[in-house]
């Protein structure tokens, strides 16, 4: 597995090894032992998968959960393409404000680690574009918020060769500066404390 520290603290782009032949592709998503030696822990304990399925020009985000309780995230694509943008919410990170971007594609196996309090949003660049996510916190409507991704503050680089689809919700969602002059967003010292509980109930590994 290689893997890239994005610019926002505690995330990353994962690519897999991947095993071809005649019949086709093999691809390792996930590996504990890897993973823990690219982050400094091993994979949190899954509460919850969910995957969506997109048209081409689909807009989800920027999402994040309220903290606490937070959620860590493991993202990827099985299937389509998607621009995915990862961005720090979290009021007194080093890097808060910051943002980077990932292509995630069914070819390439892909994926992205969060830790908690990471706002994330993508863009379905082909149609049927499915993402998987694996969360540390099972999905509750009441603890998820959104972050305009049209916020000029950010500047995010969204396609312009496509018609760009939204929710209302993700539409109308404050700018960064809103979110946090109205006390929304994570606190980083927070989320850091949540991130650090995920493993501490870890059973040890065997290997």
């Amino acid at each position: 597995m290689e893997a890239r520290e994005l610019v926002v603290a505690g995330s990353y782009e994962l690519t897999p090894s991947r095993f071809a032949d005649e019949r086709g592709v093999i691809a390792v998503t996930h590996d504990d032992r890897e993973l823990a030696t690219i982050v400094g822990h091993p994979m949190f304990p899954v509460r919850q998968c969910t995957s969506t399925r997109s048209v081409r020009g689909a807009v989800r985000g920027i999402h994040y959960t309220a903290t606490p309780p937070g959620s860590a995230k493991f993202v990827y694509c099985p299937h389509g393409r998607a621009l995915e943008f990862v961005v720090d919410l979290r009021v007194g990170s080093p890097t808060f404000g910051r943002w980077d971007s990932v292509v995630l594609d069914g070819d390439g196996a892909a994926s992205v680690f969060l830790p908690t309090g990471v706002g994330l949003a993508f863009v379905a660049l082909e149609e049927e574009t499915t993402i998987h996510y694996m969360l540390s916190q099972r999905f509750k409507k009441e603890r998820e918020h959104a972050v305009s991704v049209l916020d000029p503050e950010l500047a995010l680089p969204l396609p312009v060769d496509m018609d760009l689809c939204f929710s209302t919700r993700d539409r109308d969602a404050p700018t960064i500066k809103q979110a946090r002059d109205a006390g929304y967003l994570p606190r980083y010292q927070t989320s850091q404390a949540l991130e650090d509980g995920l493993y501490l109930a870890l059973p040890p590994r065997s290997d």
